[in-house]
C-alpha cells in the first residue's frame, strides 16, 4: 500500500514539474519572439527601476548629509557684557549636570575678542574700529554640546526659563535649528518626488506591459484555439504569458543592476565629496544583493502584474 502511494506522489511530482517546465519553456520563447516590442517594454521598465534606485541612493546621501549637520551644531549662548564671570561659571556647572549634555565650553570674554580679532585679521576697518572703540565689545559665551541633537530644545528651554535669563543676550540655537528643519523639508520633498516619479513611471510600465501582453495573445490566437480544442487547461495557456511579464522584470532589473555600477563608481567619490556622506559606491558594493532583489522584485510584480490584467480582459478562458 504505502509503495503505491509513493509511486503516485512521485507520478504526480514529475507530471507537475513537467507541465512547470512547458510553461516555462513557452513563455521564454514568447518573450524572445517579439523582441521590438519586448525590447521597448523592458527599456521602459529599466527607466522606472533606474528611478527606484535612484531614489534609494539620493536618500541615503541626503539623510546622511542632515545626520552630519545635526552633529556639528550645538547651542552658543551668549552673555551681555556686564554678566559677572561667577554667574556663567555657575550657570556651566547646572549644565554639565545634565544627563543630555556632553559637554560645556567657557569662552571668556577676552578669548572671544582675541577670536574675533583672528577672524578678521585681513580686515583693517574692523581692526581699526577695534583700536578706536578702546574696549572689548563682546560678552563671554558658553558653547554646548548635547548627546542627541534632539535634545537642544530641552537645554534652549531651559536656559530661557532660568534665573539667568537675565544676563543671556543670545542662545543661537533657533537659528541652527531653522537650518535642520529646511534641509528636513528638502529631504522630504525629494523622496515625495522621487516617490511621485517612481509612481508615474511604474503606471507607465504597466500601460506598456499590458499592450505587450495584448498583442502577444492577439498573435498567439491561434495556437491558444488549437490547445482549447486539444483539452488544455486554462492555466496552461495563462502560465507562458505570465513568464513573460515576469521575464521583462528579471530581465529589466539585471540591466538596471549593471548600469548602476559604473554610474556609481563615477559619481561615489564626487557625491561622498559634495555631501559628506558615504560612497555611494561602497555602498552599493556592500548592499548589492538588498538593491538587486528589490529591483527584481519590483520588476516581477509589475511584469506579472501586468500579465494578470491583460489576461482577464483579452484571454476569455
Amino acid at each position: 500500500m504505502q509503495k503505491r502511494e509513493n509511486i503516485f506522489y512521485n507520478n504526480k511530482y514529475m507530471k507537475t514539474t513537467t507541465y512547470a517546465k512547458r510553461i516555462l519553456k513557452i513563455g521564454v520563447i514568447n518573450f524572445w519572439r517579439n523582441r521590438w516590442i519586448t525590447l521597448a517594454t523592458v527599456m521602459v521598465m529599466v527607466l522606472m527601476l533606474f528611478v527606484t534606485g535612484s531614489l534609494l541612493f539620493s536618500s541615503v546621501l541626503l539623510s546622511s548629509s542632515i545626520d552630519r549637520i545635526e552633529k556639528k551644531v550645538d547651542i552658543s549662548v551668549y552673555f551681555t557684557v556686564d554678566a559677572s564671570e561667577s554667574d556663567i561659571l555657575a550657570l556651566q556647572d547646572e549644565l554639565n549636570n545634565f544627563p543630555q549634555v556632553e559637554a560645556v565650553e567657557y569662552v571668556s570674554r577676552a578669548q572671544a575678542l582675541e577670536n574675533f580679532k583672528a577672524r578678521h585679521t585681513n580686515n583693517a576697518l574692523i581692526t581699526q574700529s577695534l583700536e578706536e572703540l578702546g574696549e572689548n565689545p563682546l560678552g563671554a559665551s558658553l558653547n554646548i554640546q548635547a548627546q542627541n541633537p534632539e535634545q537642544y530644545e530641552s537645554v534652549a528651554k531651559f536656559l530661557n526659563a532660568s534665573s539667568y535669563s537675565g544676563i543671556i543676550d543670545k542662545i543661537n540655537y533657533f537659528q541652527n535649528k531653522l537650518v535642520i528643519e529646511r534641509l528636513s523639508n528638502i529631504l522630504t520633498s525629494a523622496r515625495a518626488a522621487g516617490w511621485g516619479a517612481t509612481l508615474v513611471l511604474a503606471g507607465v510600465v504597466l500601460l506598456v506591459a499590458f499592450n505587450t501582453i495584448r498583442m502577444a495573445i492577439f498573435t498567439s490566437r491561434e495556437e491558444i484555439h488549437i490547445m482549447r480544442l486539444v483539452g488544455a487547461e486554462n492555466n496552461y495557456i495563462r502560465g507562458p504569458f505570465i513568464i513573460v511579464g515576469m521575464l521583462y522584470g528579471v530581465v529589466s532589473a539585471i540591466i538596471t543592476t549593471i548600469f548602476f555600477y559604473p554610474i556609481t563608481f563615477w559619481l561615489g567619490p564626487k557625491a561622498e565629496g559634495f555631501f559628506g556622506g558615504p560612497n555611494l559606491f561602497n555602498y552599493f558594493i556592500a548592499n548589492f544583493f538588498q538593491i538587486f532583489l528589490l529591483l527584481l522584485g519590483v520588476g516581477i510584480v509589475l511584469g506579472a502584474l501586468s500579465s494578470i490584467i491583460a489576461i482577464r480582459k483579452h484571454l476569455n478562458i
